[in-house]
């Protein structure tokens, strides 16, 4: 071997050594390795960096972000709304979360949809009044499945499909892991549905949907409009809808006077405001579905058309809030935030919102821009709650994002546009209409990730050009002796799902593709089937709660140990290997 390859990889089992033991940041343990790779002469300084300008890079970076759009316009909350029922028996509970999940993860980043339906699911165990843990991996490795369909689907299908690019002159399109990808997600579904659920030991950890015990329940008001569904009912027409979301219906405010009791039977009229009372997660939910207005909404005050966030903060003695009204303090106006509801101690109150002198103790919940927000809690003297912030859904907003987001894939499907100049015109759309503010914008993309793909691409690139990935393919093939092609193809699959296991699956992704390539030039086959098979395999990290972030991301909630994970994971890569194999060769021919 020569001196460049066993820096490499000497250089890479530390790199994957310090993955796995874990205390140590990915994306400072990948930049570190560029870096020493600089250093030791195996990597040009010219090229170091030209990973951050690397397509795959931008196509990442870009998904995210149209993630995040997606879901600040409620597209993903109007879809899961629609089927997801908790009265349902937990397998078909199961099976419908799991297409639901999977479908959404073929369009958006699988990260962005198992959040904002595992939210969803939380609340359905919680109403259900079963643990959360037998529904939780379920949904999480829905996702991960699902996320194969497409190309903007998952990290890994995106680098694969660079790495054609760069390798074989053309990428894999939006829709060439379709074929394979979907079999494997029906397959992994229906396991799951059936099976795979009954696998996973029953926590005792009950179903959470949010701790708002700090904060207790808020008394807010929200706006009748003009066109609005609700005028000529009463009150009481609204209790079911309600009780659907936690909220409590205090009462009716006319002429900017709260009308006697809990006015039931009160005729709704054009520019009332409902009082209703509930957690700030649960308020905003019940506005949106009850298609009402939360004060400062209007078209003369501001806050319509624009990305809002929900703030809440506690009022400390030394406040400017102390003792004075949002009207008094004309915060509207002068700070273009509004004052959404008031926490106090659980007491209810008949004084309007925006009328009842504030005191020391109180929490308040502020909307508006986010960074309006901060600013308006700076001036007022109130401290903003760590955690306990929630976006303001624009869903009147779902089905223009929707239409967007389509034309650009369809635009890029056709060949109109690239990929990458698709999606970045949709962020500029989204961002034009106020769907996703500006920093939003960056706090939606993962920059561990942007750096971890980064820096690891220039080690890629030295890896192949050293003849090191040729080095490991002859290694594979000297094992596999005279063993057909499909066996050669299953040996890399499964060594890649390993990786993927405890490794990053971008950074198996950047390391197997080259490998598949190097194997599939060594046997004069296609290379598209190795690809393809190590687009799978580095999708599938089910074992382990770091192979993949959803796996980490439901830990908590669902009260989940490390072992867990590979009682109903195990069967399901096996079953992944066993479906994929056939159906590439089969879509993919060799």
């Amino acid at each position: 071997m020569t001196y460049e390859q066993i820096f490499l990889f000497t250089l890479l089992g530390f790199v994957f050594a310090f993955l796995v033991w874990g205390r140590v940041r990915y994306d400072l343990v990948a930049f570190a390795a560029l870096i020493i790779a600089v250093v030791g002469g195996v990597v040009t300084p010219e090229h170091a960096f030209e990973g951050f300008g690397h397509e795959a890079v931008i196509i990442i970076a870009l998904v995210l972000i149209v993630s995040r759009a997606m879901m600040n316009a409620g597209a993903v909350e109007m879809i899961a709304r629609l089927v997801i029922s908790p009265d349902r028996p937990l397998s078909t509970h199961i099976g419908i979360m799991s297409v639901v999940g999977a479908a959404l993860s073929a369009v958006i980043n699988n990260v962005a949809a198992l959040v904002m339906l595992m939210s969803l699911d939380i609340e359905a165990a919680e109403k259900a009044k079963r643990s959360i843990s037998r529904s939780l991996m379920p949904l999480s490795f829905a996702t991960i499945l699902g996320g194969m369909i497409t190309l903007i689907g998952t990290p890994p299908n995106i680098v694969v499909a660079q790495f054609r690019a760069r390798t074989l002159g053309e990428p894999f399109s939006m829709f060439d892991f379709t074929p394979v990808g979907l079999v494997c997600a029906v397959v992994g579904i229906v396991f799951v549905t059936t099976i795979g659920w009954r696998l996973i030991p029953q926590t005792d950890k009950p179903a959470v949907a949010g701790d708002d015990s700090a904060s207790g329940l808020f008394v807010a008001e929200a706006g009748i409009r003009d066109e609005s569904k609700n005028i000529g009912k009463t009150p009481g027409d609204l209790f079911s809808l309600a009780e659907e979301h936690d909220i409590v219906v205090l009462g009716l405010v006319r002429n900017g006077k709260r009308l006697p009791g809990f006015a039931t039977s009160e005729i709704i009229r054009a520019s009332d405001l409902l009082v209703l009372e509930g957690d700030p997660k649960s308020i905003e939910a019940f506005i949106g579905a009850a298609d009402l207005d939360a004060p400062g909404s209007d078209n003369h005050s501001g806050l319509r058309d624009k990305s809002l966030t929900l703030v809440e903060a506690i009022v400390p003695d030394n406040a400017r809030m102390v003792g004075r009204t949002a009207m008094d303090l004309r915060l509207l106006y002068r700070r273009g935030v509004a004052l959404l509801g008031v926490s106090r101690q659980g007491q209810r109150f008949r004084d309007r919102v925006r009328k009842l002198p504030i005191k020391a103790g109180d929490l308040v919940l502020l909307m508006g821009p986010e960074s309006q927000v901060a600013d308006a809690a700076e001036w007022l003297g109130v401290l903003p709650l760590a955690e306990k912030s929630h976006a303001v859904i624009q869903r009147g907003k779902a089905i223009f994002a929707i239409a967007v987001f389509a034309l650009a894939v369809a635009a890029s499907v056709i060949g109109l546009f690239p990929l990458v100049i698709a999606l970045a015109a949709v962020v500029i759309v989204y961002a034009l209409f106020n769907i996703v503010g500006a920093r939003e914008i960056y706090e939606s993309v993962e920059w561990p990730i942007i750096v971890l793909l980064g820096s690891l691409i220039p080690l890629g690139l030295a890896l192949e050009s050293t003849g090191g990935t040729k080095l490991i393919a002859e290694g594979i093939l000297s094992l596999t002796g005279a063993l057909p092609v499909w066996a050669i193809l299953t040996l890399l699959m499964l060594v890649t799902m390993t990786l993927s296991d405890f490794l990053n699956n971008v950074a198996t992704a950047l390391i197997a593709a080259p490998v598949g390539l190097s194997i599939a030039q060594s046997l004069d086959v296609s290379p598209d089937p190795f690809l393809m098979g190590v687009a799978v395999a580095a999708s599938c990290a089910f074992l382990t709660p770091i192979g993949h972030k959803n796996n980490t991301i439901i830990m908590g909630p669902g009260g989940y140990r490390f072992g867990d994970y590979w009682r109903m994971g195990l069967p399901l890569e096996m079953i992944i290997i066993a479906v994929a194999v056939p159906s590439i060769l089969f879509f993919w021919p060799l």
